[in-house]
């Protein structure tokens, strides 16, 4: 979103409310997520992903025009104390992938973890041949740090993931 543009996306808590649009866009998302990622795919499993917790916001983004849901985001292991860090994770849904909703939801995102949670610095977890979600850290202002192999278990395999992170600092710009 351009500076002056009128949004196009708003972020929400998920919750039981938004269960069937999740469940639908998550199982026609199959495509786009595997191998990347298993988004919850029945009840019990959104149930668990959105279940109310202090160390964890899953969020929708919903289209401001129709309320249509385009992805999520899920800020989570949250650590105050001086660490305030947290892990950051996220679905696009199809057919509203590749269209800056989810470029749009991420500024929300983090102005969200840094002025409202107050954290520090937020980490993405990242296979490195998923590109597109490299794509979208990296344009946010993300930074690599660095590999880790066999990271995450993920569809029944343990996976390498390059670590990108953002600080408090990079997400608001250089103090005026």
């Amino acid at each position: 979103m351009s500076a002056g543009a009128a949004p196009r996306v708003g972020l929400r808590p998920l919750g039981p409310a938004d269960r069937n649009a999740f469940l639908a866009a998550a199982r026609r998302s199959r495509g786009l997520h595997r191998p990347w990622s298993y988004p919850p795919q029945d009840a019990d499993a959104y149930t668990a992903y959105t279940e109310p917790d202090a160390t964890r916001f899953p969020l929708g983004v919903f289209r401001l025009d129709d309320d249509e849901l385009c992805g999520s985001f899920s800020i989570s292991q949250i650590f105050y104390g001086p660490f305030r860090s947290a892990y950051l994770g996220y679905y696009a849904f199809v057919p509203h992938a590749g269209q800056g909703y989810m470029r749009d939801g991420l500024r929300l995102v983090l102005r969200f973890a840094f002025d409202d949670l107050g954290l520090h610095r937020l980490q993405a977890s990242i296979q490195p041949a998923n590109e597109r979600s490299i794509a979208l850290v990296r344009g946010a202002g993300f930074r690599r740090e660095g590999l880790s192999r066999r990271y995450l278990k993920i569809g029944g395999r343990w996976r390498d993931h390059e670590h990108w992170a953002i600080l408090a600092e990079d997400a608001r710009g250089p103090a005026t």
